[in-house]
Protein backbone atom coordinates (compact mmCIF):
# COMPACT_ATOMS: atom_id res chain seq x y z
CA UNK A 1 0.00 0.00 0.00
CA UNK A 2 1.34 3.49 -0.95
CA UNK A 3 1.83 6.76 1.14
CA UNK A 4 0.92 9.24 -0.93
CA UNK A 5 -1.58 10.07 1.63
CA UNK A 6 0.69 10.85 4.44
CA UNK A 7 -0.20 14.12 6.43
CA UNK A 8 2.50 16.77 5.78
CA UNK A 9 3.27 18.90 9.13
CA UNK A 10 3.98 22.48 9.51
CA UNK A 11 6.81 23.49 11.47
CA UNK A 12 6.87 23.86 14.82
CA UNK A 13 4.73 26.60 16.23
CA UNK A 14 6.29 29.36 18.42
CA UNK A 15 4.65 32.22 20.57
CA UNK A 16 5.08 34.48 17.90
CA UNK A 17 3.11 33.08 14.82
CA UNK A 18 0.34 30.70 16.90
CA UNK A 19 -1.92 33.22 17.83
CA UNK A 20 -5.02 32.56 17.37
CA UNK A 21 -5.79 33.31 14.06
CA UNK A 22 -2.69 31.91 12.76
CA UNK A 23 -4.25 28.40 14.09
CA UNK A 24 -7.31 29.04 12.80
CA UNK A 25 -5.59 29.62 9.35
CA UNK A 26 -3.58 26.30 10.31
CA UNK A 27 -6.45 24.04 10.98
CA UNK A 28 -8.37 25.14 8.24
CA UNK A 29 -5.53 23.94 5.54
CA UNK A 30 -5.44 21.13 6.81
CA UNK A 31 -9.24 20.36 7.31
CA UNK A 32 -9.75 18.51 4.14
CA UNK A 33 -6.99 16.25 5.20
CA UNK A 34 -7.98 15.89 8.56
CA UNK A 35 -11.96 14.98 6.75
CA UNK A 36 -9.96 12.46 4.19
CA UNK A 37 -8.53 10.85 7.13
CA UNK A 38 -11.79 10.62 9.72
CA UNK A 39 -13.68 9.58 6.28
CA UNK A 40 -11.46 6.34 5.92
CA UNK A 41 -11.72 5.73 9.40
CA UNK A 42 -15.86 6.30 9.08
CA UNK A 43 -16.70 5.94 5.70
CA UNK A 44 -19.15 8.68 6.10
CA UNK A 45 -18.70 12.52 5.73
CA UNK A 46 -21.02 13.77 7.71
CA UNK A 47 -19.28 11.92 10.89
CA UNK A 48 -15.89 12.94 9.52
CA UNK A 49 -16.92 16.06 9.51
CA UNK A 50 -18.33 16.26 13.04
CA UNK A 51 -15.01 14.59 14.35
CA UNK A 52 -12.75 17.11 12.70
CA UNK A 53 -14.97 20.46 14.11
CA UNK A 54 -14.84 18.23 17.77
CA UNK A 55 -11.00 18.12 17.51
CA UNK A 56 -10.85 21.82 16.47
CA UNK A 57 -13.17 22.54 19.70
CA UNK A 58 -10.35 20.80 21.63
CA UNK A 59 -7.74 21.93 19.93
CA UNK A 60 -9.09 25.33 21.29
CA UNK A 61 -9.64 24.45 24.42
CA UNK A 62 -6.05 23.26 24.96
CA UNK A 63 -3.93 26.34 23.47
CA UNK A 64 -6.23 28.05 26.03
CA UNK A 65 -5.63 26.22 28.99
CA UNK A 66 -1.89 26.88 27.87
CA UNK A 67 -1.20 23.62 26.69
CA UNK A 68 2.18 23.84 24.24
CA UNK A 69 1.45 21.76 21.27
CA UNK A 70 4.64 21.97 18.86
CA UNK A 71 2.97 19.84 16.27
CA UNK A 72 -0.32 21.37 15.59
CA UNK A 73 -0.98 18.63 12.92
CA UNK A 74 0.36 15.91 14.82
CA UNK A 75 -2.30 16.46 17.25
CA UNK A 76 -4.89 17.43 15.20
CA UNK A 77 -4.59 13.53 13.36
CA UNK A 78 -4.03 11.39 16.79
CA UNK A 79 -7.37 14.04 18.06
CA UNK A 80 -9.10 12.84 15.12
CA UNK A 81 -8.08 9.85 14.87
CA UNK A 82 -9.01 9.03 18.87
CA UNK A 83 -12.56 10.85 17.94
CA UNK A 84 -13.20 9.06 14.95
CA UNK A 85 -12.08 5.54 16.55
CA UNK A 86 -14.56 6.11 19.20
CA UNK A 87 -17.75 7.06 16.57
CA UNK A 88 -16.45 3.69 15.10
CA UNK A 89 -16.70 1.59 17.98
CA UNK A 90 -20.24 2.90 18.68
CA UNK A 91 -21.25 2.65 15.00
CA UNK A 92 -20.45 -1.00 14.85
CA UNK A 93 -23.70 -2.27 16.13
CA UNK A 94 -25.93 -0.05 14.10
CA UNK A 95 -24.03 -1.33 11.01
CA UNK A 96 -24.58 -4.89 11.49
CA UNK A 97 -28.70 -4.56 12.32
CA UNK A 98 -28.27 -2.17 8.72
CA UNK A 99 -31.18 -3.13 6.61
CA UNK A 100 -29.28 -4.67 3.30
CA UNK A 101 -25.78 -4.12 2.60
CA UNK A 102 -24.11 -1.08 4.43
CA UNK A 103 -21.47 0.83 1.78
CA UNK A 104 -19.45 4.37 2.76
CA UNK A 105 -21.44 7.51 1.42
CA UNK A 106 -20.05 8.40 -1.83
CA UNK A 107 -16.93 10.90 -2.18
CA UNK A 108 -16.84 12.95 -5.57
CA UNK A 109 -13.23 13.55 -6.94
CA UNK A 110 -13.86 14.57 -10.41
CA UNK A 111 -12.33 18.49 -11.31
CA UNK A 112 -15.68 19.24 -12.51
CA UNK A 113 -17.65 18.81 -9.23
CA UNK A 114 -14.84 20.62 -7.11
CA UNK A 115 -16.66 22.54 -4.50
CA UNK A 116 -15.07 26.30 -4.32
CA UNK A 117 -15.84 25.95 -0.55
CA UNK A 118 -12.21 24.66 0.81
CA UNK A 119 -14.83 24.01 3.80
CA UNK A 120 -16.79 21.67 2.13
CA UNK A 121 -14.16 19.50 0.38
CA UNK A 122 -12.76 16.50 1.07
CA UNK A 123 -8.87 15.40 0.49
CA UNK A 124 -8.99 11.19 -0.45
CA UNK A 125 -5.86 9.17 -0.22
CA UNK A 126 -5.53 7.10 -3.96
CA UNK A 127 -6.53 3.87 -2.16
CA UNK A 128 -9.93 4.62 -0.49
CA UNK A 129 -12.41 3.27 -3.27
CA UNK A 130 -15.40 2.42 -2.59
CA UNK A 131 -14.34 -1.20 -2.83
CA UNK A 132 -11.51 -1.08 -0.96
CA UNK A 133 -13.82 1.06 2.25
CA UNK A 134 -15.55 -1.94 2.05
CA UNK A 135 -12.89 -4.08 2.52
CA UNK A 136 -12.00 -2.14 5.49
CA UNK A 137 -15.28 -2.69 7.07
CA UNK A 138 -14.85 -6.17 7.73
CA UNK A 139 -11.57 -5.19 10.04
CA UNK A 140 -12.15 -4.89 13.59
CA UNK A 141 -12.15 -0.68 14.30
CA UNK A 142 -8.52 -1.07 16.17
CA UNK A 143 -7.33 -3.22 12.94
CA UNK A 144 -9.08 -0.13 10.52
CA UNK A 145 -7.11 2.77 12.54
CA UNK A 146 -3.86 0.87 12.70
CA UNK A 147 -4.61 0.02 9.31
CA UNK A 148 -5.55 3.43 7.83
CA UNK A 149 -3.11 5.70 10.01
CA UNK A 150 -0.19 3.58 9.36
CA UNK A 151 -0.12 1.95 6.10
CA UNK A 152 -2.40 4.96 3.82
CA UNK A 153 -1.28 8.10 5.83
CA UNK A 154 1.96 7.51 7.14
CA UNK A 155 2.07 7.87 10.63
CA UNK A 156 4.52 6.22 12.59
CA UNK A 157 3.10 3.68 15.20
CA UNK A 158 4.18 5.71 17.89
CA UNK A 159 1.70 7.83 16.91
CA UNK A 160 -1.19 5.59 15.71
CA UNK A 161 -0.38 4.20 19.55
CA UNK A 162 -1.70 7.23 20.58
CA UNK A 163 -4.56 7.14 18.49
CA UNK A 164 -5.55 4.22 19.66
CA UNK A 165 -4.20 3.70 23.48
CA UNK A 166 -2.07 0.62 22.66
CA UNK A 167 1.86 0.18 22.33
CA UNK A 168 3.03 0.39 19.46
CA UNK A 169 4.63 -3.25 19.42
CA UNK A 170 0.69 -3.86 20.05
CA UNK A 171 -0.44 -1.74 17.00
CA UNK A 172 2.32 -3.46 14.81
CA UNK A 173 0.36 -6.67 14.81
CA UNK A 174 -2.69 -4.65 14.39
CA UNK A 175 -1.85 -3.19 11.45
CA UNK A 176 0.10 -6.69 10.43
CA UNK A 177 -3.25 -8.62 10.67
CA UNK A 178 -5.34 -6.13 9.31
CA UNK A 179 -2.79 -6.06 6.21
CA UNK A 180 -3.10 -9.81 5.78
CA UNK A 181 -6.93 -9.35 5.50
CA UNK A 182 -6.44 -6.27 3.11
CA UNK A 183 -4.21 -8.32 0.83
CA UNK A 184 -6.56 -11.43 0.40
CA UNK A 185 -9.38 -9.57 -0.22
CA UNK A 186 -8.82 -6.13 -2.01
CA UNK A 187 -10.54 -5.89 -5.66
CA UNK A 188 -8.10 -5.86 -8.81
CA UNK A 189 -8.54 -2.57 -10.42
CA UNK A 190 -7.12 -1.31 -13.30
CA UNK A 191 -5.26 2.58 -13.30
CA UNK A 192 -5.51 3.80 -17.11
CA UNK A 193 -7.90 6.54 -16.88
CA UNK A 194 -8.38 6.20 -20.94
CA UNK A 195 -9.74 2.51 -19.99
CA UNK A 196 -11.70 3.45 -17.17
CA UNK A 197 -13.45 5.89 -19.51
CA UNK A 198 -14.38 3.48 -22.31
CA UNK A 199 -15.84 1.00 -19.82
CA UNK A 200 -17.78 3.21 -18.02
CA UNK A 201 -19.23 4.67 -20.77
CA UNK A 202 -19.83 1.27 -22.37
CA UNK A 203 -21.52 -0.01 -18.99
CA UNK A 204 -23.82 2.86 -19.17
CA UNK A 205 -24.78 2.68 -22.55
CA UNK A 206 -25.30 -1.31 -22.38
CA UNK A 207 -27.95 -0.31 -19.35
CA UNK A 208 -29.81 2.10 -21.17
CA UNK A 209 -29.84 0.08 -24.11
CA UNK A 210 -31.30 -3.20 -22.36
CA UNK A 211 -28.07 -4.86 -24.54
CA UNK A 212 -27.33 -8.17 -22.04
CA UNK A 213 -24.85 -9.31 -24.40
CA UNK A 214 -22.65 -5.84 -24.36
CA UNK A 215 -23.00 -6.09 -20.62
CA UNK A 216 -22.02 -9.93 -20.05
CA UNK A 217 -19.15 -8.42 -22.14
CA UNK A 218 -17.91 -6.04 -19.89
CA UNK A 219 -18.59 -8.22 -16.53
CA UNK A 220 -15.87 -10.18 -14.78
CA UNK A 221 -17.46 -13.47 -14.14
CA UNK A 222 -17.08 -13.48 -10.69
CA UNK A 223 -18.34 -9.79 -10.35
CA UNK A 224 -20.24 -8.69 -7.45
CA UNK A 225 -22.97 -5.95 -7.02
CA UNK A 226 -23.78 -4.72 -3.72
CA UNK A 227 -26.59 -2.22 -3.28
CA UNK A 228 -27.51 0.18 -0.34
CA UNK A 229 -31.07 1.38 -0.42
CA UNK A 230 -30.68 1.74 3.44
CA UNK A 231 -34.32 0.19 3.93
CA UNK A 232 -35.47 3.56 2.62
CA UNK A 233 -35.46 3.06 -0.84
CA UNK A 234 -35.55 -0.61 -3.05
CA UNK A 235 -32.50 -2.20 -2.91
CA UNK A 236 -31.50 -5.94 -2.81
CA UNK A 237 -31.03 -7.38 0.57
CA UNK A 238 -27.59 -9.47 -0.20
CA UNK A 239 -24.88 -8.37 -2.60
CA UNK A 240 -25.49 -10.70 -5.86
CA UNK A 241 -22.50 -12.65 -7.84
CA UNK A 242 -22.01 -13.75 -11.30
CA UNK A 243 -22.07 -11.72 -14.69
CA UNK A 244 -25.30 -13.27 -15.24
CA UNK A 245 -27.62 -12.22 -12.34
CA UNK A 246 -25.73 -9.21 -12.37
CA UNK A 247 -26.86 -8.43 -15.81
CA UNK A 248 -30.19 -9.47 -15.15
CA UNK A 249 -30.42 -7.59 -12.41
CA UNK A 250 -29.25 -4.27 -13.87
CA UNK A 251 -31.32 -4.63 -16.67
CA UNK A 252 -34.51 -5.23 -14.62
CA UNK A 253 -34.18 -2.12 -12.71
CA UNK A 254 -34.79 -0.18 -16.25
CA UNK A 255 -37.53 -2.49 -17.14
CA UNK A 256 -39.43 -2.15 -13.44
CA UNK A 257 -38.50 1.51 -12.30
CA UNK A 258 -38.80 2.83 -15.55
CA UNK A 259 -36.24 5.52 -18.10
CA UNK A 260 -33.20 7.04 -16.39
CA UNK A 261 -30.18 8.93 -17.46
CA UNK A 262 -26.59 8.34 -16.29
CA UNK A 263 -23.40 10.80 -15.93
CA UNK A 264 -19.80 9.68 -16.12
CA UNK A 265 -18.34 10.83 -12.95
CA UNK A 266 -15.27 10.38 -10.64
CA UNK A 267 -16.67 8.35 -7.21
CA UNK A 268 -13.74 7.96 -4.34
CA UNK A 269 -11.09 8.46 -6.77
CA UNK A 270 -12.08 5.63 -9.37
CA UNK A 271 -14.51 5.15 -12.08
CA UNK A 272 -18.18 5.56 -11.31
CA UNK A 273 -21.71 6.80 -13.14
CA UNK A 274 -24.51 9.34 -11.25
CA UNK A 275 -27.67 7.68 -12.26
CA UNK A 276 -31.08 10.43 -12.67
CA UNK A 277 -34.30 9.61 -13.03
CA UNK A 278 -36.95 12.39 -13.74
CA UNK A 279 -33.88 14.67 -13.43
CA UNK A 280 -33.37 13.95 -10.14
CA UNK A 281 -30.38 12.33 -8.12
CA UNK A 282 -31.38 8.46 -7.31
CA UNK A 283 -28.17 6.73 -6.78
CA UNK A 284 -24.52 6.89 -7.32
CA UNK A 285 -22.36 3.77 -8.97
CA UNK A 286 -18.74 3.14 -8.64
CA UNK A 287 -17.39 0.90 -10.86
CA UNK A 288 -14.25 -1.43 -10.36
CA UNK A 289 -12.39 -2.38 -13.31
CA UNK A 290 -10.04 -4.55 -13.64
CA UNK A 291 -8.06 -6.53 -17.12
CA UNK A 292 -10.79 -3.91 -19.20
CA UNK A 293 -14.00 -5.86 -16.87
CA UNK A 294 -15.86 -4.90 -14.18
CA UNK A 295 -15.38 -6.45 -11.05
CA UNK A 296 -17.40 -4.77 -8.56
CA UNK A 297 -20.64 -2.35 -9.26
CA UNK A 298 -21.23 -1.00 -5.38
CA UNK A 299 -24.77 1.35 -5.58
CA UNK A 300 -25.22 3.74 -3.30
CA UNK A 301 -29.59 4.37 -3.46
CA UNK A 302 -30.35 5.49 0.27
CA UNK A 303 -30.93 8.99 -0.72
CA UNK A 304 -29.79 10.23 3.27
CA UNK A 305 -26.09 9.25 1.91
CA UNK A 306 -26.43 11.48 -1.56
CA UNK A 307 -27.63 14.82 0.34
CA UNK A 308 -23.81 15.75 -0.49
CA UNK A 309 -23.73 14.86 -3.94
CA UNK A 310 -26.17 16.39 -4.67
CA UNK A 311 -25.40 19.59 -3.10
CA UNK A 312 -22.13 19.36 -4.95
CA UNK A 313 -23.90 18.45 -8.57
CA UNK A 314 -26.10 21.70 -7.83
CA UNK A 315 -22.35 23.79 -7.70
CA UNK A 316 -21.53 22.56 -10.68
CA UNK A 317 -24.08 20.70 -12.67
CA UNK A 318 -23.79 22.46 -15.69
CA UNK A 319 -20.71 20.85 -16.41
CA UNK A 320 -22.20 17.17 -16.39
CA UNK A 321 -22.26 15.27 -19.60
CA UNK A 322 -25.16 12.58 -19.74
CA UNK A 323 -24.63 9.40 -21.53
CA UNK A 324 -27.32 8.44 -23.54
CA UNK A 325 -28.80 5.48 -26.06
Amino acid sequence: MSQTGAVSRPLHVNDHDDDASGLAARFHALRPRLVGVAYGLLGSVDEAEDVVQDAWLRLQAARSAGTEIRDVAGWLVVAVSRLALDVLRSARHRREEYVGPWLPEPVLTDAATATPDPADRVTLDESMSMAMLVVLETLSPAERTAFVLHDVFGLTFAEVGEAVGRSPAACRQLATRARAHVAARAPRFDVDETEHHRVVTAFARACLGDDIGALLALLDPDVVLRSDGGGVVTAGRRPILGAARVARLLLGVRHRFGPFEMVPAAVNGGPGLLRFRDGRLAGVIALTVADGRITAVDMVLNPDKLTRVRRLIGVAGSDTRKVRR
